[in-house]
């Protein structure tokens, strides 16, 4: 079966600031549960509760710079690098520097309000 994806949906997100999600693929746009895949532009001082999710998550960041936390340690995620977060780790995301960050995020399975369990 094929399934052409003709736009991205757009999302509420999370955190502080407005952040533009774009989901091509998952359980929004495409009624799939296996996997999401979203473009993400996330402004400058933009930060997210954080979260400990029951997917694995892989970032690629195309612009700008990610900052990525863990309970251990702390990544600056700059374009042309990429990070993977394993389920049941926590972590928390955020765009701390002026020019924010323009991302591909992929998870699997595919993101989900009732399986990425933020923090209070």
């Amino acid at each position: 079966m094929i399934k052409f994806i003709e736009e991205p949906t757009r999302i509420k997100a999370a955190g502080n600031k407005p952040k533009v999600i774009e989901e091509f693929i998952g359980r929004v746009n495409s009624k799939t549960e296996a996997i999401s895949i979203a473009h993400m532009r996330s402004p400058g001082g933009w930060i997210e509760p954080g979260q400990t999710p029951e997917f694995d998550e892989y970032t690629v960041v195309l612009k700008g710079s990610l900052r990525v936390k863990t309970k251990s340690e702390a990544f600056e995620v700059k374009a042309g690098q990429a990070i993977i977060v394993s389920k049941g780790e926590w972590v928390q995301y955020s765009s701390p520097h002026p020019d924010g960050a323009d991302y591909v995020a992929v998870c699997l399975p595919a993101f989900a309000l009732t399986t990425v369990h933020r923090d209070e």
